[in-house]
């Protein structure tokens, strides 16, 4: 008997919340032509979750931070090797398949992808075991660019010094052509 008691109030409780979720489910349909009933006030979004939203940004950026330190840290650790100054020179010549005329849409590209492409060079011959003194010359040639530069590597200033920017690189490849046992 204690069984159909129980079966019967879980019956009557299921009733019972069905009725109550079909109720509810017609209140959050309420709607006028201004939006929800007029009854219903608009509260705008908290400053906690300004807060919160600020905190997971901040929080995004700071392990991008960490993680960027961590690849620069390995990378002066001797991360590395010989090898990667063919890769690098290899990724210059690359550009000589591109280019722009200028105020083309693609020279904010070509220009950026030289730009990275001498900074990426440089990299690997500071880093490489025959260190910046075997490559004295294409590491003074990309310093000069850089301080030219002055760390600005928008469009409009790559462009600018587009002579300079291209010149570097034609030298390099020049004196690399010269030296075929650094990029072999």
């Amino acid at each position: 008997m204690s069984v159909r008691i129980g079966i019967r109030m879980s019956t009557a409780a299921l009733v019972m919340t069905a009725a109550l979720v079909g109720t509810l489910a017609g209140c959050t349909e309420a709607s006028t032509s201004q939006g929800p009933g007029g009854d219903v006030p608009y509260v705008a979004p908290s400053a906690n979750a300004s807060a919160a939203a600020a905190r997971i940004d901040k929080d995004a950026a700071d392990a991008a931070d960490k993680e960027n330190a961590e690849e620069q840290a390995a990378l002066d650790a001797g991360a590395r090797t010989p090898a990667d100054v063919p890769d690098a020179f290899a990724g210059l010549q690359a550009t000589y398949q591109d280019g722009c005329a200028p105020g083309d849409a693609n020279c904010a590209y070509f220009l950026g992808r030289v730009n990275d492409e001498l900074t990426g060079l440089g990299s690997s011959m500071r880093a490489d075991n025959d260190g910046p003194r075997h490559f004295k010359d294409p590491l003074a040639w990309i310093g000069a660019l850089h301080t030219t530069l002055a760390g600005d590597t928008s469009t409009a200033n790559l462009e600018k010094h587009r002579k300079e920017l291209l010149g570097t690189r034609d030298r390099i490849n020049t004196w690399m052509q010269g030296h075929p046992e650094d990029y072999r």
